[in-house]
């Protein structure tokens, strides 16, 4: 990270995500005469080369350069005595660093040893700390188109059809932009959220407007265009980096089919909300949003398909009714629909729960929540038939007997039946506080209401898995849930959610969802009466999981790759984004470490923006379906597809590879723009799944992937 100089206590933060630092006026880094090791004649390295510290000439070097740290302590003690060195360096740098205590830098400048000395800057991690945008290579793709206000989206319209926008929160905040033309109440808009309209029947009749009075679609405008670099802080923590959009620069239109208290829109809502978006002149729509599929004549599949060959790129969530084949959601199973599965982000803020030796860190969500530490014996309820042998305390032959766990801090499973159940079933027990272990690998999530009539009112959190199974052995044992939370990050990304539904979609049985984004503990902003017990003082934010929080990411992938090539259309932006997807990265979703390379929970693999900016080649279908086959006719079916040029000329050669089980074989060839993928089934193969992955190449290089699928029946 490069840094500026700045006054003391100054900040700034640039577009190219660099900051101008605040300093550290008791503590300096003094640079001492002659060069470090990495540049010295005498032991710098050869070209490609690193640094041998077993040579004889770097350790004679490096016990000069200790010789010379030693001569600066001496002359330290003699005329700073109160100053400290506080780190050594002979790398990359011939310096030390020093703690003032009260001496001044010119005192310590002076040292005949001393090149130059200056107070420490105070450096605070941006953007590129950001797990999401870390993920899908976001900071990639901007400085691909040169790190210009364009390369991330610059003027770009993003359709939010969710429950509206708080146009309010700082991620929305219009400084700097240049003035759009509105529409909606002035309240509700500005110069970033341009648009506020409402499409619901009761509309009128309720005096329903477009303010987002449910949050979900002010997490979901956050994640595609939160202003870069904006302070967050969840539950009085402050997350240890600024939170950015994947397009952070992109324009947001709030277009409400969920306003008031209304949790379902309709189909024509819906339809109505993408149609005016597109008139309205928006070149991308987001609808985190699913329902039941309704075959081959799903209208709003059908709407999706269309608007995407009119021009405009339309994301959707593939559903939370996973795990599962065929349990891909409508719209999300539309062909032209750019649909997102869910994987894990590896943070949160978390309390710590003290257990013996044990300290592992529990996820809060909308329970009740300890405010002083509570302290109390763990008792643990096990169970058969989930992953950590706990009970799920759910009603019937699970539900905890009336006063077991009197004055206890109940350890439970998550499944089977909702929190507010299991967690109410473990307090009418006599617990004083809950902990759910989760039944899938990585990290605990946040835990919602199950909207039973008589909610429980004890504190109740989620532990890991992992956790869970170090707790599990600490029955009886005095346990600590702590008031004071702390931000986490972990290594338990890319884990495939188990919520992410799963394709083939019904009727023709096609590839879907297309690819992967993040979509479980992703930090987003909240409406302003969220939080702060609701008076509405603060910046509001919140870790959300679902396929809707997947969603927002490929459209604001879709935004950058606009903002890049406003020439290129819809078709190819999607092409973009699925056909140069991460392969080889997502795991599976019980922790255990395996690679899934199934199409029909992946799509194509995890998105990567950086990627989807530089394709050469985009592909008309993103991926090749030959239906369903009857095992005993010894078919051999074609499937076409379109290749484009983007950034690519060619000439152009395909394959399949990765091909799965037996009885069946996938070949393809490429004339002219046309890729044609063919599909033998032997007579007699077994039913079940096929798939393959296309490869088109130019030369050697891989310029695009898709899946290929046939299910024999």
């Amino acid at each position: 990270m490069t840094a500026a100089a700045a006054g003391a206590g100054n900040r700034t933060e640039s577009d190219g995500g660099t900051s101008t630092p605040s300093v550290d006026t008791g503590s300096a880094l003094v640079v001492l005469k002659g060069d470090p090791l990495a540049t010295s004649e005498k032991t710098k390295p050869a070209s490609g080369k690193k640094i041998d510290f077993n040579s004889s000439a770097v350790k004679n070097y490096r016990a000069q350069l200790n010789a010379l740290r030693n001569d600066f302590k001496q002359w330290l003690r003699a005329n700073a005595p109160s100053a400290q060195v506080t780190g050594e360096f002979d790398i990359a740098l011939n310096a030390v660093g020093v703690k003032l205590n009260g001496a001044t830098l010119g005192t310590i400048a002076a040292a005949p040893m001393v090149s130059s000395a200056q107070l420490q800057a105070v450096y605070r991690p941006l953007a590129h700390e950001d797990p999401d945008l870390r993920l899908v290579h976001a900071l990639e793709a901007w400085a691909a188109g040169g790190g210009t206000p364009t390369a991330k989206g610059d003027g770009v319209k993003v359709a939010i059809v969710d429950s509206g926008i708080d146009a309010s929160h700082p991620c929305f905040d219009d400084a700097g932009y240049p003035n759009q033309q509105k529409q909606g109440p002035a309240a509700l808009t500005n110069n970033k959220v341009i648009v506020a309209k409402v499409f619901n029947n009761k509309a009128a009749n309720k005096n329903w407007t477009p303010e987002d009075l449910n949050s979900h679609g002010t997490h979901v405008a956050g994640t595609v265009g939160c202003n870069e670099h904006t302070d967050a802080v969840v539950d009085g923590v402050v997350v240890s980096y600024d939170p950015s959009g994947v397009a952070p620069r992109a324009l947001l239109g709030n277009y409400n089919v969920f306003p008031g208290d209304d949790g379902d829109a309709r189909s024509e809502d819906i339809v109505d909300a993408l149609e005016e978006a597109y008139e309205d002149g928006f070149h991308v729509a987001n609808m985190s949003l699913g329902g039941d599929s309704n075959g081959v004549d799903d209208l709003l599949a059908m709407a999706t398909d269309n608007l995407d060959r009119a021009n405009m790129v339309v994301a959707v969530a593939a559903g939370n009714s996973g795990p599962g084949f065929s349990t891909i959601e409508s719209p999300g199973k539309a062909a032209r629909a750019l649909t997102a599965g869910a994987a894990t982000v590896g943070h949160f803020i978390a309390a710590p729960v003290l257990s013996g030796a044990l300290n592992v860190p529990a996820v809060a969500g909308d329970f009740e929540t300890v405010t002083a530490d509570l302290t109390a014996p763990l008792g643990v309820v096990t169970g058969t038939g989930t992953p950590s042998g706990l009970s799920t305390a759910c009603n019937g032959a699970t539900k905890p007997a009336a006063g077991s766990l009197t004055g206890e801090i109940a350890l439970i499973s998550r499944g089977t039946c909702t929190f507010s159940e299991k967690i109410r079933n473990a307090q009418d027990a006599g617990a004083v506080a809950v902990l759910v272990v989760n039944s899938v690998g990585g990290d605990a999530t946040a835990m919602g209401l199950g909207g039973i009539p008589n909610e429980p009112t004890v504190p109740a959190y989620m532990v890991s898995l992992s956790d869970g199974n170090l707790l599990k052995a600490n029955d009886g044992v005095s346990t600590t849930i702590s008031a004071t939370k702390a931000y986490f990050q972990t290594p338990n990304s890319n884990l495939m959610a188990g919520f992410s539904s799963w394709g083939p979609t019904d009727v023709d049985f096609r590839v879907k969802p297309d690819v992967v984004a993040p979509g479980v503990n992703v930090l987003s902003s909240q409406p302003r009466w969220t939080c702060n017990e609701g008076t509405g003082t603060t910046p509001c934010w919140a870790f959300f999981q679902g396929t809707s929080m997947a969603t927002p990411h490929l459209a604001g992938i879709a935004a950058v790759v606009r903002g890049q090539h406003a020439s290129w259309t819809a078709a190819q932006i999607r092409s973009a984004i699925v056909n140069t997807a991460d392969q080889g990265v997502l795991k599976a979703s019980s922790g255990s470490g395996a690679t899934v390379t199934d199409v029909n929970q992946i799509g194509s693999g995890r998105a990567n923006a950086e990627s989807a900016t530089l394709a050469k080649v985009a592909l008309d279908p993103v991926s090749v379906s030959f239906g369903a086959v009857p095992g005993g006719s010894g078919q051999s079916l074609s499937s076409s597809i379109t290749l484009s040029n983007l950034l690519g000329s060619g000439p152009y050669t395909a394959s399949v590879t990765d091909q799965t089980g037996g009885g069946v074989a996938f070949a393809a060839t490429v004339s002219g723009n046309t890729i044609t993928v063919t599909m033998t089934a032997a007579k007699g193969s077994a039913a079940g799944s096929r798939q393959g992955i296309l490869r088109v190449r130019s030369g050697a290089t891989e310029v695009a992937h898709a899946a290929v699928y046939v299910l024999i029946k």
